[in-house]
């Protein structure tokens, strides 16, 4: 699948305003594009885009007025606000002052995956307050402030997360929650969790989307991405991190390979990635764990 980008937007991002800090061009993300920025005081319009948008405002407070063909609402959007809007819909907008945000663009495809399938219609909001969903977009921010390639199934984990509550608690047509279906316990069985395994073990050292992961076990990302954890108690990314810092702890006790080639073959992206990733799990360096 393409990696999502600028091109895929309403146009915003390309506006001589704008000046972006750090972006997910060529990371890499197939149903998700990111950006962080500095927005100068502006009024234009824009089409429609294939994508929905979710805006989280970093600072302010700053008036903001929306619309299509005419500016008809107005709010003041404090720190933390956000601006929603949906794919397929054109969009006047008007920025009454300086402002830091980020910027999300989801697939259309991402946002029915993680409402079981169903089509999702956004609302369109702006001044609206979301801890989960502001916590989500400053995790996706961090990533692209440190990229590793090893952490794909996190962003994969955090996208779908996304899109989950923006269908859950952003939707024009808020619905009850469908039951849960009775019948099959929770969690992976014996032999989806098997297969996962597996599938982890013979790549450890590559990247490992998640929706690969749920392939192996027969079920959309977002069923297997709530039955892993309550199976193992780790979301899938812990998991594949645990297992990496577990090899590697193999191979330094128990082989004289180097440090940088532990860490490429675990799936680190780098020496200096594999000893922070180990600090912060086992509060120890490679090559003191070598040594004891």
């Amino acid at each position: 699948m393409a990696e999502l980008t600028v091109h895929d937007t309403n146009g915003i991002l390309r506006q001589p305003w704008i000046r972006p800090d750090r972006t997910s061009r060529g990371l890499g993300w197939e149903q998700l594009y990111v950006s962080t920025q500095s927005e100068q005081p502006y009024r234009a319009s824009f089409g429609s885009a294939p994508s929905h948008l979710v805006i989280l405002h970093l600072n302010g407070p700053v008036t903001v007025r929306r619309g299509h063909l005419g500016l008809i609402s107005s709010r003041t959007v404090p720190p933390g606000g956000l601006f929603v809007h949906p794919a397929g819909k054109d969009l006047t907008v008007e920025l009454g002052g300086r402002l830091d945000t980020v910027h999300a663009y989801l697939t259309d495809e991402l946002l029915r995956a993680a409402h079981g399938g169903d089509p999702v219609e956004l609302a369109e909001e702006f001044g609206s307050l979301d801890p989960l969903v502001e916590q989500l977009l400053l995790n996706l921010d961090g990533v692209m402030r440190h990229w590793e390639p090893s952490a794909r199934t996190y962003v994969d984990h955090l996208g779908h997360a996304l899109a989950a509550q923006l269908a859950r608690r952003h939707s024009a047509r808020a619905r009850p929650p469908p039951p849960t279906p009775a019948g099959p316990r929770a969690g992976l069985t014996d032999r989806q969790f098997n297969a996962v395994r597996e599938l982890v073990e013979d790549r450890l050292g590559q990247a490992l989307p998640l929706r690969e992961l749920a392939a192996a076990t027969g079920l959309s990302v977002s069923q297997f991405a709530r039955q892993f954890k309550a199976r193992t108690g780790l979301s899938p990314h812990q998991f594949l991190i645990q297992r990496r810092v577990d090899a590697a702890c193999q191979l330094l006790r128990c082989t004289r390979m180097p440090i940088a080639e532990v860490a490429q073959r675990c799936g680190f992206s780098h020496q200096e990635h594999l000893t922070r990733v180990l600090r912060a799990h086992l509060d120890i360096t490679p090559a003191a764990l070598r040594r004891a």
